[in-house]
């Protein structure tokens, strides 16, 4: 007999109680035949007296449940980027939790069509796809083969792809508000892809806390970028020799954050002292920069997890309210940043 239980039991309660792995049980659930019948038959038992249900956290106990047919397919264009690389473990966590195998896809250059046909071929499950967008015609494939997709963080948001992102306009105007409460007059932005929704929800924050405080953007001093730190060192040091550069600079990516530090050293400046630097993501390695970059923190692993979750859903047969779905960011404050020089002019 099963016991009622008042919370949902997780995939590593059901293997402790098993003495097994949390991947033996995720087998078990997906029909995998590599298990021996006897910790087969155990699991099993164990599920049943859990009253295990793989469902989707994302509309709470009611979500339909789900079944294991073709797992998901995880669909990245690198995993050279440490942003991809947190999101990534977000969905592997969630996907064991939830019993689901995980498949790994790279798509980068022109592979992007290719991926398609093989999801839809395969019948799987659904389909998550990190930092990028996807075409009208690749939509229609997917949903021909009924194989349910949520983008990550896209280039472009659209509101007929369920989508899982953060706060961007919030941490915009959180990252600039600090820069202004600190005394800073004279800030610069160093923007990402200039289609990107990201990108331009992230000035339109900084724009917003210029605008609270009765300050009016310079235009000059907003640069477009790629969120790399290449074109951002550039675009930093031609604003740090101009007669009177910023005092500070609010990145919209932690990489171009660190692009804005490097051309501070190459200009023969110091930060924080000649110039604060505030960075966008939360990268776990901005703690160690030189110095420990101020950030706006994305929960990037959280991400990846509700996208598991949103597609679990919508594989249940559910239906999203809302195809956005937005998580919250915070600002870190560390030690890039700090008030103005008194001879700054600012």
């Amino acid at each position: 007999m099963s016991r009622p239980r008042t919370e949902r039991p997780t995939l590593a309660e059901v293997a402790d109680a098993a003495g097994v792995s949390r991947a033996t049980v995720s087998k078990v659930l997906n029909g995998r035949h590599d298990v021996s019948p006897q910790t087969r038959s155990r699991v099993e038992l164990l599920l049943d007296e859990h009253a295990y249900v793989r469902r989707s956290a994302a509309r709470g106990a009611d979500a339909p449940a789900v079944t294991a047919r073709g797992g998901l397919d995880l669909v990245v264009d690198s995993l050279e980027n440490p942003y991809t690389l947190e999101v990534i473990r977000g969905v592997t966590q969630a996907a064991e939790e939830e019993g689901l195998e995980l498949v790994l896809t790279m798509t980068p250059g022109d592979g992007a069509a290719a991926w398609v046909e093989r999801v839809a071929a395969a019948g799987r499950q659904g389909a998550i796809v990190v930092t990028s967008s996807v075409s009208a015609p690749q939509r229609r494939s997917l949903a021909a083969a009924r194989v349910p997709l949520v983008l990550v963080d896209p280039l472009v948001v659209t509101e007929d792809v369920p989508s899982v992102g953060v706060t961007n306009w919030a941490g915009g105007l959180a990252a600039t508000e600090h820069l202004i409460e600190l005394g800073h007059r004279r800030i610069a932005v160093l923007s990402g892809v200039p289609e990107a929704s990201s990108a331009i929800a992230r000035v339109h924050g900084f724009r917003a806390a210029l605008a609270n405080a009765g300050l009016t953007a310079d235009p000059d001093l907003i640069r477009p970028g790629d969120f790399g730190a290449v074109l951002a060192r550039d675009s930093a040091l031609e604003l740090l020799r101009r007669r009177r550069p910023p005092t500070a600079i609010f990145a919209t990516s932690d990489a171009q954050a660190l692009g804005a530090v490097a051309a501070a050293r190459a200009a023969g400046l110091a930060v924080p002292r000649d110039l604060s630097v505030v960075g966008f993501d939360g990268l776990p390695l901005m703690e160690w920069s030189s110095p420990p970059l101020t950030t706006v923190q994305t929960p990037m692993a959280d991400m990846g997890r509700m996208a598991v979750r949103t597609l679990a859903y919508l594989a249940g047969g559910g239906e999203l309210e809302s195809a956005r779905i937005e998580l919250s960011t915070r600002l870190v404050v560390r030690e890039s940043t700090a008030p103005p020089r008194e001879d700054a002019g600012n």
